[in-house]
């Protein structure tokens, strides 16, 4: 069945419409609506990691309502609207797989890869001029995913090591700075770079640091779970007790 995103436009702007719309959609602004939109982006990330197709369905849906709340509000002073919007991904999709849409051929994965974030850097110097080659990464991003890009950035321009090995003498460097650091204000400095060389380590492992640390700590809940359910006075217990109890649960709950 063919559908029409048409309808879903008609809402937006009935609900938004300044005499008979809804006084909590006509109140909003782009700031206000922000994070429902990151909110829902996180949601559909989830329902993923659930393998929950139905809740994929819905998330998607409230995601493209975001998609639609922002371009109605953008239209009603002239920025610009939904048409736009979608014209102006349809010709960043053609622009960026030329190995599709023209004749250039790409070999593989990595080189389509490559030659994305060739186009993208292009792009960039082209919209923000001289800014310099971390420019434009989002500083909404999750922290440890902002640092993984900027990293990455840094690196194309060939600030970089040239192998894992300086990243780690970089990490072991931190944690030595940390341990002598004497104060709360150098040990919140210390521990920012000690993040940061941690993802570094990440990048040249290819490991995805923010997905990483996602999965160590839904690997601690559901152990810590595991402790509390085995004993009903679990936060009675001694310190030894509750470690015996994630020792078993670390056996009881391998993923």
């Amino acid at each position: 069945m063919k559908t029409d995103i048409a309808p879903l436009m008609k809402i937006m702007q009935r609900l938004r419409d300044p005499v008979a719309g809804c006084p909590w959609d006509i109140a909003q602004d782009f700031t206000s609506i922000a994070p429902y939109t990151i909110e829902e982006a996180y949601e559909v990330a989830d329902a993923i990691e659930q393998n929950n197709f139905d809740a994929l369905r819905d998330e998607l849906g409230d995601l493209l309502l975001q998609v639609v709340f922002h371009s109605q509000m953008a239209s009603e002073t002239n920025l610009f609207n939904l048409s736009d919007v979608i014209a102006g991904i349809s010709d960043k999709m053609i622009r960026r797989h030329p190995h599709i849409f023209s004749d250039t051929v790409l070999k593989n994965s990595d080189a389509v890869k490559t030659n994305w974030e060739d186009i993208k850097a292009s792009e960039r110097a082209e919209i923000l001029g001289k800014q310099g080659a971390l420019a434009g990464v989002a500083r909404a991003l999750p922290a440890l995913l902002r640092a993984q890009k900027i990293q990455q950035r840094a690196a194309r321009t060939g600030f970089d090591w040239p192998d894992i090995s300086g990243a780690m003498d970089k990490l072991h460097e931190e944690i030595a700075e940390l341990n002598e650091a004497n104060t709360a204000p150098e040990r919140y400095e210390e521990m920012g770079d000690l993040l940061f060389a941690m993802v570094n380590v990440c990048r040249f492992m290819e490991i995805d640091a923010e997905k990483a640390l996602q999965d160590a700590t839904r690997k601690f809940e559901v152990r810590f779970a595991h402790m509390e359910s085995q004993d009903e006075s679990f936060t009675a217990l001694s310190l030894d007790e509750k470690e015996q109890l994630w020792i078993r649960a670390k056996d009881a709950t391998k993923l």
